[in-house]
């Protein structure tokens, strides 16, 4: 009998084989198109690789994932770090990832242009929806990081150069998959902000605190400069909609000085950097401080030349012929009212006259036409009477006709009506006559 054979589990196979696989090939890039990709509860990535030839499973674990600057989605096209590796309990042939982007430029810069072309057709860059900068914000919403330069760049120039004004950040990530979501969040959050603010300061109650509850007047967006994958959340659309639907007015802050973003299209202010953006959120207080002087220089000279003038005017007013003879002027006046009144009594008087020649006229047209109706009417009752007379039965019985009747009332218009020994009463011009029927023939 031979030596004893080696036998391995499947378990250790497929470990020696991991093990060798992963020995034997180290880390290496792979570019191809994502597929089935699936972002587990954990914040792992699984997903497919594939280009015309071949497709491989692959992971990426979360603590790796969260430095890729774009969410994962089928049909993008990536380069990344993998090393070659091994699934133990099935076996499967797998890549694990340590970095990820997005394949060029090029490919980042499509999905850029897409985004632009859409959005624009939708209004979103529209400067007629552009909302105009307060002139003197009194509160100011920064959405940025909290650890940046840009956080740090913004309030150096603003307190400079207004250092009574009150800033409010909403710290957010500015880079990675999820900076996105977290810069739309803040700008939605503030202004929800924006507008308990305005209740509170409009509430009688809550005067006192007003200046805690001074209303947000406008937003700064952005962070520093960087890649162009560095800032691609800026390129997201979730956040160039929260800028669209936001109710402040906001400059956009991104720190790049060539290349615009779509927040910069949509933003109603873009600024080339942070910095920028301060400076154009407010004027220096020493500026306002010589223009206030300057209103109020050109305001005093105006009234000096108000007041010369209506000096001017009074004593020209007290030269004139009213102020000198102010009895021969109402004397004037008075005798033009009583001309006036002479004038209308007259006036009056003649309308009336004539109003009423007028109805004297007329009553006595409507006179002779109400006499000439009465006898037309008079003359047609006359030969009305005079036909009703010859209808009337009774004149007929004049002429020596008579009528004769039933008990019953029944009119005897033949013998044949009346039996013998009936009664009958006979209809006569001055009365009537009763009689039994003895014979007929």
């Amino acid at each position: 009998m031979g030596s004893e054979r080696k036998i391995y589990s499947v378990a250790e196979v497929n470990r020696k084989a991991r093990m060798v696989l992963e020995s034997a090939m180290g880390e290496l890039w792979v570019e191809g198109e994502l597929s089935r990709v699936t972002i587990h509860s954990s914040g792992h990535w699984y997903f497919t690789l594939k280009d015309k030839d071949a497709a491989v499973s692959c992971a990426m674990f979360r603590n790796d994932n969260a430095h890729v600057v774009f969410k994962p989605k089928d049909g993008l096209k990536v380069q990344m770090l993998a090393r070659p590796s091994l699934y133990e309990a099935n076996g499967r042939y797998q890549l694990i990832a340590s970095e990820m982007e997005a394949a060029g430029k090029g490919s980042l810069q499509e999905q850029f242009e897409k985004l632009k072309a859409k959005l624009a057709a939708e209004g979103l860059f529209d400067e007629s929806r552009k909302k105009p900068l307060p002139l003197l914000p009194r509160k100011i919403g920064v959405v940025t990081s909290p650890t940046g330069a840009a956080i740090r760049d913004i309030i150096n120039v603003l307190t400079r150069r207004f250092p009574n004004l009150e800033i409010l950040l909403a710290p957010v990530i500015v880079q990675g998959p999820t900076a996105a979501k977290s810069i739309a969040a803040a700008i939605a959050y503030l202004n929800k902000v924006e507008q308990a603010s305005r209740l509170l300061a409009d509430d009688g109650e809550n005067k006192r605190d007003a200046c805690s509850t001074l209303p947000i007047d406008l937003l700064i967006v952005g962070r520093g400069g960087g890649s162009i994958e560095d800032l691609w959340a800026f390129n997201e659309e979730v956040v160039a909609r929260a800028i669209f639907e936001s109710k402040i007015p906001v400059i956009s802050a991104v720190g790049h000085e060539i290349d615009f973003t779509i927040a910069d299209f949509v933003a109603d202010v873009r600024a080339p950097t942070p910095s920028a953006a301060a400076e154009l959120a407010v004027r220096e207080k020493s500026a306002f401080e010589d223009e206030l002087t300057n209103h109020e220089r050109r305001l005093r000279q105006s009234l000096k030349t108000m007041e010369r003038e209506f000096r001017l005017r009074l004593n020209r007013a007290a030269d004139s012929y009213v102020f000198r003879e102010p009895e021969n002027l109402l004397r004037r006046h008075r005798q033009k009212i009583q001309g006036l009144e002479s004038q209308m009594g007259s006036s009056l008087r003649f309308g009336v006259q004539q109003a009423q020649q007028r109805v004297d006229e007329l009553g006595m047209v409507m006179h002779h036409r109400m006499e000439h109706k009465v006898e037309q009417d008079r003359q047609s009752l006359v030969r009305l009477q005079s036909q009703l007379r010859m209808l009337n039965p009774l004149a007929v019985l004049g002429r020596g006709y008579s009528l004769t009747r039933k008990p019953d009332g029944t009119v005897v218009r033949t013998s044949k009506d009346v039996g013998v020994g009936e009664s009958i009463t006979t209809q006569l011009a001055d009365g009537k006559v009763v009689s039994n029927v003895t014979e007929k023939e």
